[in-house]
């Protein structure tokens, strides 16, 4: 998201909140690989579980002429063009990029099209698709293929909140959200304080109810759940600010 922000005149400074790491055991994915014929779906709800998945594809033996038969869903736009890049089109992409919008769309193809649906996914994820495609009757593997832990955080970033020099604080997950507010109090802030004095952007409904049940209102929200649209959203924020001036 920072060259598009960058492109609308911003400063961005970056601070990530959460970094991935392998999952403590591979057996369960490399199981799943190998077996990956006998699945009607395979189906990934982010970027990092497309490029680790794929990582770890044929180091586990999986066959590439299972991996290009079957065929794939994404969540949204961002991870259906990180699988083009593998030479891997979706086959599935909704127009809701959520959860929900994946549901929608298999509700739509009915349960005799997805009798059996391989999930790779982080450790700790929302269990929504997981739990529907489950009570539609498919049998779903999920396989952990990372793990989120806090990263540390960037001085940096730490002394321009303290110093009240930050306009605007984007969000792109619940996770993120949560892991970056409990960095601001690891830090000595007081975090609400802190977020009082700038605006708050979110990537889409899901972020913002995350947001909103820790304690904070959302400013901003994208159209469509993706980072081109959050910049945007946040371009057109300022832009009308300035109108007003």
């Amino acid at each position: 998201m920072v060259q598009p922000l960058e492109a609308l005149g911003a400063e961005v400074l970056v601070m990530p909140a959460l970094e991935t790491v392998d999952p403590e055991d591979w057996g369960p994915v490399d199981d799943a690989i190998r077996a990956l014929d006998t699945y009607d779906w395979l189906v990934f709800t982010s970027t990092n579980a497309v490029d680790r998945f794929l990582r770890r594809f044929r180091p586990a033996g999986g066959s590439s002429e299972a991996l290009l038969g079957i065929r794939i869903a994404a969540v949204g736009s961002a991870t259906a063009s990180k699988l083009s890049h593998h030479g891997l089109p979706p086959a599935l992409v909704p127009d809701d990029f959520r959860a929900e919008g994946l549901i929608a769309e298999f509700q739509a193809i009915g349960p005799d099209a997805c009798r059996r649906v391989l999930l790779p996914r982080a450790e700790e994820a929302r269990e929504v698709l997981a739990e529907a495609l489950a009570e539609m009757g498919c049998v779903l593997d999920v396989v952990t293929v990372y793990r989120v832990q806090t990263a540390r955080p960037v001085p940096e970033v730490i002394e321009r909140l303290r110093a009240g020099t930050i306009d605007v604080v984007t969000f792109t997950s619940g996770a993120i959200a949560s892991a970056f507010l409990s960095a601001l109090a690891g830090c000595g802030l007081d975090a609400a304080e802190s977020m009082r004095s700038v605006r708050i952007a979110s990537i889409g409904p899901v972020t913002t109810e995350t947001l909103v049940t820790l304690g904070y209102s959302v400013d901003i929200e994208a159209e469509e759940s993706t980072m081109t649209s959050l910049a945007v959203a946040v371009g057109t924020a300022f832009r009308a600010d300035e109108s007003r001036t």
